[in-house]
This record gives C-alpha cells, structure tokens and sequence, in this order.
C-alpha cells in the first residue's frame, strides 16, 4: 500500500479533534475468543474487541467526508483489560485526538456499562475510494 503526499486533496474536509463516534455490540457467541480461533474462552475476542474499535473510529469521521472518500485503517494498538461474557452489551468510543494531513489518530475506550474491558490507539488515513481500489490486484481464483 503505496501513500503518495499530495495525491489526495482534503481542502474541502475539516477534521477536528474532540470528534467522537462511537459503535455498540451484544456479545454473541460468533463474538468469542473461541469462536475467532484466539483463545479458548467463551469471553469477547480481542479481535472482535479491535474491530468495534475501527467500527467507532469509521462512525466518527463518516458524515464528515466528501462523497467518494472514505478511511482506512493502518495501525492499532490495543490493551484488552477485562472480560465481556456473551449476552454483554459493550461500546467502544473513539476520540480524534491528532489530525495530520491525511492521517487521523484515535483514543478509543471500550466500557460494558461503567468498566473498562479495552483501550487503545488508532491510525486511519483520508483516501479516495477510486484511486485506492484501483490498486487491486486481479484474484488468483477463476
């Protein structure tokens, strides 16, 4: 994945920090450590744990961007600091806490109502959705 400066224009876009999104989930069983092969507890997955992260940092920043921008996501460090066991409602809240050029960078906090299960940072970049697929490579199958 090739990011070329000045490729891509955001004179229209204002991003600030103090932006939050936020996105909600009722663990499931297909949620669990056990279900997404990392762990052997019926507890939240951490990988799980990371994508409802990336899915508050998307709501945060998704009514902001001009049609046919989207983001995404390139780093993501994460402490997983507690249990949410399946029937658990937990939501993850990102806070754009820095905003250079294209990159934007997350505080996300995950809490199952008043404790903290997770948090971490996150990366995403402003790209536009044309360009940035139009890198694909054709698929090995058929």
């Amino acid at each position: 994945m090739y990011f070329v400066p000045g490729r891509y224009s955001l004179a229209r876009m204002q991003i600030d920090t103090g932006l939050t999104g936020s996105a909600a989930l009722v663990v499931e069983a297909e949620d669990t450590a056990i279900a997404l092969g990392s762990g052997d507890v019926s507890v939240l997955g951490t990988p799980r744990v990371v994508a409802l992260m990336e899915q508050a940092a998307v709501a945060a920043l998704s009514d902001l961007l001009d049609p046919g921008f989207t983001t995404v996501g390139t780093r993501i460090s994460v402490d997983h600091l507690a249990p949410s066991f399946v029937g658990a409602t937990v939501e993850a809240v990102a806070e754009v806490v820095e905003v250079d050029g294209r990159a934007v960078e997350f505080l996300v906090t995950v809490h199952e109502e008043d404790r903290l299960v997770a948090k971490g940072e996150h990366t995403r970049f402003v790209v536009e959705r044309d360009k940035f697929t139009a890198g694909q490579r054709p698929s090995r199958e058929g």
